[in-house]
């Protein structure tokens, strides 16, 4: 009797021991096992650049000489394209383009510059441009970057006023006029000078041109 009864307790706690074992360790992976990994965010990066494009040329393909109407606020967004030693297009470049706060100029989306990377053709373009409303001429930099690899280039633009230039219209009409009164001026000194030379007035009488 006293045998069994001391090895009684001995399998009750060996028993319990292995459940709490179960309990504590086992089942906690078992749900972490059967649990879904929660899905990540599909990842944000450019496509891969060149690893050696040995050399980045950045050709404007519109922007260069553009005439922006702040009046109407509208502007024509810089489109450029990046291609490397060999002239082929490159992917995955990043570009900056910045222009300056002072005087005629513009932004890009409310900031004085915004960064893009070209696309599998080797383009980019500065979404979200906008003049100001100072009129004038201006410079847009462009900077590439492509690992140790840079490039620069400077897109030149100007605010008007009104479509085509704001007043370049009556300033043409104002040139042509007074161009005009130019030479009906040089015309008529020519002809009194003509008439004064061939008809001159003496003491004795008139004396012309035999």
């Amino acid at each position: 009797m006293t045998s069994n009864s001391q090895s009684g307790p001995s399998v009750l706690q060996r028993t319990f021991a292995a459940l709490l074992i179960v309990l504590l360790f086992v089942r906690p992976l078992q749900m972490i096992a059967e649990k879904p990994l929660a899905p990540h965010p599909p990842p944000t990066s450019a496509p891969s650049p060149d690893p050696d494009p040995g050399t980045l040329q950045i050709t404007i393909l519109d922007g260069e000489g553009a005439l922006n109407n702040i009046r109407e606020r509208t502007a024509r967004e810089p489109i450029v394209e990046v291609h490397d030693k060999n002239h082929k297009p490159v992917a995955g470049v990043l570009l900056f383009f910045t222009i300056r706060q002072s005087g005629a100029g513009g932004t890009f989306n409310g900031s004085a510059s915004i960064s893009e990377y070209t696309d599998a053709n080797g383009r980019a373009v500065a979404h979200g441009f906008m003049p100001n409303n100072h009129t004038g001429r201006y410079v847009i930099t462009v900077t590439a970057v492509a690992g140790a690899v840079t490039a620069l280039a400077l897109i030149h633009e100007r605010n008007v006023r009104g479509a085509g230039g704001g007043h370049s219209h009556t300033t043409r009409n104002w040139t042509i006029a007074a161009t005009a009164a130019a030479a009906i001026t040089v015309v008529l000194i020519l002809i009194l000078t003509h008439h004064s030379a061939t008809n001159i007035t003496a003491a004795g009488g008139t004396v012309g041109v035999p």
